[in-house]
């Protein structure tokens, strides 16, 4: 897909998303301090299928106010298979450098998953015509595949974690990290995700770099601070065909032996966005076992049982 078209379709899903916050202080806070990277742009440029889309927040204030919003929209309607409603508590923590979301006695919460997945975009890109013309013809496409049960609101929570909160229609709230688009790209792993789309100036910016490993397919890793949930995230890059060599796994590595996996609370940080569900599970039922340190001989029989 060409850059105007990436360009037009962020937009386009963007204020799909505004129209429906009713709370108009809440939809000027995000309308004006949203930016969208990561995977979407990627995939949307190599005319790929989108996961999702996701969205981060300019400031800690904005962070805190769309968290905060969307927390309290899950908790007065939570999923049905919380029988008894007033169970769920849930708070948004808004602590020295972050925005934490905390599920108590759960760690995360939402709807049961769907294993159903869309087609959004074509394969083929339009050599010419309107940007508009063409995000629209998308955005029906979209449309099509996100169809929502008519008892069940649009762009709902239906999962949240201490990190993002995932909303139907395919959009993620990442709350973990905020701030410019250099300040949050700190955070990444992979070079090609850092192609970004902002709200406030409906601006998009595809780096140089990050366009050449995509047109490579080929993972180059910058640094990050969470190397573990990066060596994770290779298996689903190499299981669509990307390549990945050895001197990138050794990046990695090496930032990996800095830390003490053997610390709960480093760990769990250390997961951060990759499988949360059963994560979660797995460092909750580490933390029951001895609340500091983890049990290496157990670990590997919890991941048995539970992978």
């Amino acid at each position: 897909m060409k850059a105007k078209n990436v360009k037009a379709v962020c937009r386009k899903k963007f204020n799909h998303f505004l129209k429906h916050i009713p709370d108009e202080s809440i939809r000027a806070v995000i309308a004006d301090n949203t930016m969208i990277s990561g995977g979407a742009i990627a995939s949307m440029l190599l005319g790929e299928k989108v996961a999702d889309f996701d969205m981060y927040f300019r400031t800690k204030a904005a962070a805190y106010t769309a968290a905060k919003y969307f927390v309290d929209v899950f908790a007065k309607n939570p999923p049905s298979r919380f029988k008894n409603k007033n169970a769920v508590d849930i708070t948004v923590n808004n602590d020295n450098d972050r925005v934490r979301i905390v599920v108590k006695s759960a760690g995360v919460a939402g709807e049961q998953p769907t294993e159903t997945e869309y087609q959004y975009f074509e394969s083929t890109d339009p050599e010419s015509g309107d940007a508009a013309e063409y995000a629209e013809a998308v955005f029906h496409v979209l449309q099509d595949a996100e169809a929502t049960a008519e008892d069940k609101p649009r762009y709902r929570p239906v999962f949240l974690s201490s990190n993002a909160i995932t909303l139907s229609d395919k959009v993620q709230l990442v709350t973990r990290f905020y701030g410019e688009p250099d300040a949050v790209h700190e955070n990444y792993d992979f070079v090609h995700c850092t192609n970004y789309w902002t709200s406030w100036d409906n601006k998009l910016v595809l780096r140089p770099e990050a366009v050449e490993a995509l047109l490579a397919r080929e993972l180059r890793y910058v640094g990050s601070k969470y190397p573990l949930c990066s060596v994770i995230r290779t298996r689903k890059f190499i299981q669509r065909g990307w390549a990945v060599t050895a001197g990138q796994y050794l990046k990695m590595v090496m930032q990996l032996q800095e830390l003490d996996l053997n610390d709960i609370d480093v760990l769990a940080e250390q997961l951060t966005g990759v499988d949360a569900a059963y994560f979660e599970e797995v460092i909750d039922a580490l933390r029951k076992r001895d609340p500091q340190r983890v049990d290496g001989t157990y670990l590997v029989e919890l991941i048995d049982r539970i992978f």
